[in-house]
C-alpha cells in the first residue's frame, strides 16, 4: 500500500469508527484535498500485469423487504451496512475473478475512510483513496424487493465520490498497468469528467487499453446520450445494460442496441441479467452468452461483478466470449449474495 493512502488509518468496526484526519494525508493540498492519487502504485512494478479501476467507493445501506412498501407508515425489512461503489466493487470481483495485482482510485470522505481501505484491502484490493475535506462518504439505500426477483431501487447520495478530479490524476498511475477501467459515475460531474479526459489521454499515449461501464440509467439520461458517448470517444469497451445499451442508442432491442453500439466503440459487451450476456463487434452481434443459473437474494452489484470477472478473464488472454461467460459466473455469485462484493479473502 503507498504512503498516499496512509490517511485511511486502520480501524476496526464499520463506517465511522477509525475517523481518518485529511490533514494527515501525505501530500494534502493548501484546501485539505489529498494528493494521495498522485504517482505510482509502490510494491510490484512488473509491467502490463495491473488493472487500474479509477471509480466511485460507497457505503451501501441494503434494505431487503417483501412487497411494496407501505406509504406513510412502517415496512418491515432487513437491514445491513455494507461496503459498496461500482468502481469499487468491480475492482473486488476483478481480484476475486483471479486478477492478481489490482489497484483503485477512489474518493472518499473522512467518516468511513479507514473502514473503505480494510473493506478494499481483504478483497486483495490495492486502494489509493483520496479523503474529502469537506464532503462525506457518498452513500446509497439500495431497497430490494424480495418479492419481485430481488429487484432492487437506489436512492443515492454521491458525497465525496464524484468530487475526484484530475488533480488527483498522475500519468505515473498507470505504471505497470495492463488495462484501465472507468466508471461510468465519473462521467456524471465536472470535476470527475475532467478526470476521466486526462485519464483517456494518458492511456492513449502508452497505448493502454481502456473500459468504462455507464452504471446508471437514470443519471445516463439526465446527462444525455450523444453527451456521454462524445465523453467515451477513444474507449476500446463499453459494458451497458440493456437499459443502458437502449438508451444510448434509442433501440428497443439489445441485439440492435449492442450492433449500433459496436459500430463507434471496438468491443461492446451487454449485459442482460438472466438473460446473459451479448457480445458485439464491428456492427455485429459475435456472441450470445446464457446467464448461469442462481436463486437471486440481492441483484445489488451484479453488473459490477460480471464487469469485474470480464475485467479478470481478458487480463488473463481470454477472449470475449469466455471473457462474457466469466462475467455471468460472476453475476451469478453476486445475486446469492447481500451487498455488491465479494466475500472477503481467508
Amino acid at each position: 500500500m503507498s504512503a498516499g493512502s496512509r490517511s485511511a488509518a486502520s480501524g476496526t468496526g464499520g463506517p465511522g469508527s477509525g475517523r481518518a484526519d485529511a490533514g494527515d494525508t501525505a501530500g494534502a493540498g493548501a484546501d485539505g484535498t489529498s494528493s494521495a492519487a498522485v504517482g505510482a502504485c509502490v510494491g510490484d512494478r512488473e509491467r502490463g500485469r495491473a488493472l487500474l479501476v479509477v471509480g466511485d467507493v460507497i457505503t451501501d445501506v441494503v434494505a431487503r423487504h417483501r412487497g411494496p412498501l407501505a406509504a406513510g407508515t412502517d415496512t418491515a425489512a432487513s437491514i445491513r451496512t455494507v461496503p459498496g461503489g461500482a468502481g469499487a466493487n468491480v475492482a473486488c470481483w476483478a481480484a476475486h475473478q483471479g486478477a492478481a495485482d489490482v489497484r483503485l482510485v477512489g474518493r472518499v470522505g473522512a467518516d468511513a475512510a479507514a473502514w473503505h481501505e480494510r473493506e478494499l484491502v481483504a478483497r486483495g484490493v490495492r486502494p489509493r483513496l483520496v479523503v474529502d475535506p469537506r464532503l462525506p462518504t457518498g452513500t446509497v439505500i439500495c431497497m430490494v424487493d424480495e418479492s419481485a426477483a430481488a429487484e432492487r431501487t437506489f436512492l443515492t447520495d454521491s458525497g465525496a465520490s464524484l468530487r475526484l478530479d484530475a488533480t488527483d490524476w498522475s500519468d505515473g498511475l498507470l505504471d505497470g498497468v495492463a488495462r484501465l477501467h472507468l466508471s461510468g459515475y465519473l462521467l456524471f460531474s465536472e470535476p470527475s469528467r475532467a478526470l476521466v479526459a486526462v485519464a483517456l489521454r494518458a492511456a492513449r499515449a502508452r497505448g493502454v487499453p481502456v473500459s468504462v461501464d455507464p452504471a446508471s440509467a437514470g443519471f445516463l439520461a439526465g446527462l444525455g446520450p450523444a453527451r456521454f458517448l462524445s465523453l467515451v470517444d477513444g474507449v476500446d469497451v463499453l459494458l451497458p445494460s440493456r437499459d443502458e445499451a437502449c438508451l444510448l442508442t434509442g433501440r428497443g432491442d439489445a441485439s440492435d442496441a449492442a450492433a449500433d453500439l459496436s459500430r463507434r466503440v471496438p468491443l461492446v459487451v451487454i449485459k442482460q441479467g438472466c438473460e446473459g450476456a451479448l457480445v458485439a463487434r464491428a456492427g455485429k452481434v459475435t456472441a450470445r452468452v446464457p446467464a448461469e443459473p442462481a436463486e437471486p437474494v440481492d441483484t445489488t452489484g451484479a453488473g459490477d461483478a460480471f464487469t469485474g470477472g470480464f475485467l479478470a478473464a481478458v487480463l488473463a488472454g481470454a477472449g470475449p466470449r469466455d471473457a462474457a461467460a466469466q462475467g455471468c459466473r460472476a453475476g451469478a455469485l453476486a445475486v446469492a449474495r447481500v451487498g455488491g462484493r465479494p466475500p472477503a479473502n481467508g
